[in-house]
């Protein structure tokens, strides 16, 4: 499939599907390519998941820079169940993400399927996409579940 098409079509879901991340990422990808910087493609693709996720974690280091998180609620994290669970869902997430680079090393095909199961829970389950690599992780402990289970069936 032409991939200018490919990016309209992602535009028309984007939009149907009320999805601003992916309707502007898919504009500004099908621009770049209109007007002949697809030699950029490859510095995006290379760079464009560090780019994203340094400003989401700018984002959500902000509170920190303005001063409205004191060392008393950095306390708190350590010394209340949602602060230590909040710890460990961050600790479980890494964890994850390098299960899931480790899988996309192995088999690194799955990234088309990351890829498509990313834009349906965008667009259908108003989803953030936060990277490949948690969804590989998530990919990585259900075939886990999977083998596991067919392997106690068989």
């Amino acid at each position: 499939m032409n991939g200018d098409l490919l990016l309209v079509i992602l535009i028309i879901v984007g939009m149907i599907g009320r999805s601003p991340i992916i309707t502007t990422a898919a504009c500004i990808l099908l621009v770049v390519k209109l007007i002949n910087l697809d030699r950029f493609l490859p510095a995006i693709e290379r760079r464009g998941l560090e780019l994203g996720l340094l400003f989401l974690t700018m984002g959500v280091l902000v509170p920190f820079a303005s001063e409205r998180i004191s060392y008393k609620d950095v306390l708190t994290v350590f010394t209340t169940w949602p602060g230590i669970l909040a710890l460990s869902g961050g600790a479980i997430a890494t964890y994850m993400n390098g299960k899931g680079l480790d899988l996309l090393k192995i088999d690194p095909q799955l990234i088309v399927g990351l890829v498509i199961g990313s834009i349906i829970g965008i667009v259908f389950m108003r989803g953030i996409p936060v990277g490949p690599l948690m969804a590989a992780g998530i990919t990585a402990v259900l075939l886990k579940i999977f083998t596991f289970i067919s392997d106690r069936i068989s």
